[in-house]
């Protein structure tokens, strides 16, 4: 009896190209602050912008997986979260209590770390501790961007689980988000009277939803890649507040 060799193949794993994903989700997310302070008339550039957090957090489980000491990652998030907060609060007019993203990575990694340590059971208890406090905070993305991160480390091992995974989430994320279908040429009368596009059943209008618009970052993790960028680890963690600042001091001239 012959088997199938292709039941046997290991699957295919996501793309590791840390650099230049960080690269690109760093360059995105400044396109998205820039529309939100200088641009709100022009909203594909919120629509740019979906394609950053994704990213940063393919690359929370990236770093969990490689980081010699996960306590130093941990700390050089937190640091990085509370040297922000105020840069924050300026670049995009938040309160105190609005923390800024760099806390809701944190959480991610710390859900990942307990889920591969499995500190007395914190593979179970620490999901549910992390995605309670991201619910009971106020800081961007919230619980939905540390679920996010869960399911990312869940899929970390396969190219077709990871897309299948986000894609769903994709769907769920922009379901309560404001329709972008206009921006691409797309009306209303697309399709008229099919079930593929036509409310209240369409499904592909179902991907045209702001911040469903996120699965514009998934070919960027399937694809493998080979960039060779290097640039100082350190380099990232200002490059947040700095930006952020930038925009404040732009905003303050102009």
């Amino acid at each position: 009896m012959q088997v199938n060799s292709r039941a046997n193949e290991a699957p295919t794993p996501p793309n590791a190209d840390s650099a230049l994903l960080r690269t690109v989700a760093i360059l995105t997310m400044f396109v998205d602050h820039a529309g939100v302070v200088f641009f709100p008339q022009i909203p594909q550039m919120r629509v740019i912008g979906r394609i950053a957090f994704p990213l940063f957090c393919w690359g929370i489980v990236l770093g969990s997986l490689y980081t010699h000491d996960w306590r130093k990652y941990a700390f050089r998030l937190l640091m990085g979260a509370i040297i922000s907060q105020y840069p924050y609060m300026l670049g995009l007019n938040h309160q105190w209590y609005e923390l800024n993203v760099m806390f809701t990575l944190l959480l991610g990694l710390m859900v990942i770390v307990s889920m591969q340590k499995n500190f007395y059971g914190s593979a179970w208890w620490g999901p549910l501790i992390c995605l309670a406090l991201a619910a009971a905070f106020r800081m961007d993305y919230g619980w939905k961007g540390v679920l996010l991160m869960i399911l990312m480390y869940l899929g970390r091992k396969s190219r077709s689980g990871l897309a299948a995974m986000f894609v769903v989430f994709c769907l769920y994320w922009g379901s309560a988000s404001g329709d972008v279908s206009g921006m691409f040429g797309l009306g209303s009368d697309l399709f008229p009277g099919s079930v593929v596009w036509s409310r209240p059943y369409g499904v592909i209008r179902e991907f045209f939803r702001l911040q469903g618009m996120a699965i514009l970052a998934l070919p960027l993790m399937l694809i493998h890649t080979n960039s060779r960028l290097r640039y100082p680890a350190w380099l990232h963690y200002i490059v947040y507040p700095g930006h952020l600042l930038l925009l404040y001091v732009l905003k303050s001239v102009f």
